[in-house]
């Protein structure tokens, strides 16, 4: 007979932890924060690109402030490929008062509407806009800013690729922090001429609550080992049974529903055969799952969408 599950039968709530755990606010962010500041002058648009899978949770909200103040700004919310299509009406609808212009975007495709409409959007919107300083300036500049691990270099690249036929002009990794600097101009197009730059990911100083730490964590902004992957893990338990989402179970192979994370944990190395040689109080050699390599399974599998598409923040639309 097939389990009925229940939001129910599982935690209502996460353990408690610190929040300064997840706050990670290192100097280079600080810096980056400054430099952004000093290259106001030469930029005409801002692009903010953000994790869709958390549209409200995280963002930095004070770049609407004290980066972009009164230049057209757009949000690109990246990763639309990993969440529920269905939310995106929401998620636009809790958005409007604070932008007008959200685009959701899939850089890794390069028939993505959002990535085909957003270089003309900004051309219109710096058309459109008063450049002050930079009125009579022939090349348009867009400052691309977001919080670590969102795919800001990654969305440089496929704009640079789809509008001056280049390969890619920024590294790109999965790692939390790679760009640590703002970059020098990166042509984007040769009519109009236009430059973007890159920046540093800069997460906010304070974060609200410990929650929408574990949502950034569980999106791969804060890097794992300050958290810790099996606590990521546990959150990540937490959050699918408490939000009806058991894909969990087929794909992992569980027998049913848990809320036990040391027992997803286990069956994950078992079933992957990665177990750990170690010498119990007799001196003999015995076997234990590997829960560190279950976690980071588990994590790698909610990130490339193996687990359902998700809305992390669908609670708050």
């Amino acid at each position: 007979m097939a389990q009925k599950l229940s939001p129910d039968m599982f935690r209502s709530a996460f353990k408690a932890i610190d929040k300064d755990v997840v706050r990670w606010f290192p100097g280079h962010m600080g810096r980056g924060l400054k430099q952004m500041q000093h290259k106001l002058r030469s930029i005409d648009c801002i692009i903010e690109v953000h994790d869709a899978r958390i549209p409200i949770s995280g963002r930095n909200t004070d770049f609407k402030y004290t980066i972009s103040g009164i230049k057209p700004h757009i949000l690109v919310l990246n990763k639309v490929d990993l969440i529920d299509k269905k939310l995106i009406p929401s998620i636009k609808n809790r958005l409007k008062n604070e932008f007008e212009n959200v685009v959701f975007t899939n850089c890794k495709d390069q028939q993505c509407k959002g990535v085909k409409t957003l270089f003309p959007l900004a051309q219109n919107l710096i058309k459109n806009s008063d450049r002050f300083n930079r009125s009579q300036a022939e090349d348009q500049c867009v400052m691309i800013i977001g919080v670590p691990n969102v795919g800001k270099s990654s969305l440089i690249n496929a704009l640079r690729v789809r509008n001056l036929h280049k390969g890619n002009a920024t590294h790109v990794g999965a790692t939390p922090g790679i760009t640590r600097s703002v970059l020098t101009k990166i042509k984007m197009s040769e009519d109009p001429l236009c430059y973007m730059l890159d920046t540093p990911g800069i997460l906010t100083p304070k974060i609200e609550s410990a929650e929408v730490g574990l949502k950034l964590a569980l999106c791969a902004t804060i890097q794992d080992h300050l958290v810790g992957e099996g606590v990521i893990a546990d959150y990540l338990l937490f959050w699918l049974n408490k939000n009806g989402h058991y894909n969990y179970v087929k794909f992992f192979g569980l027998e049913k529903a848990t809320d036990d994370i040391l027992e997803v944990l286990a069956q994950i190395s078992v079933k992957k055969k990665k177990m750990l040689k170690l010498r119990d109080n007799t001196n003999n050699y015995v076997y234990k799952p590997d829960l560190d390599y279950g976690a980071k399974v588990m994590l790698q599998a909610f990130r490339k969408g193996d687990l359902g598409k998700i809305v992390l923040d669908e609670d708050l639309l």
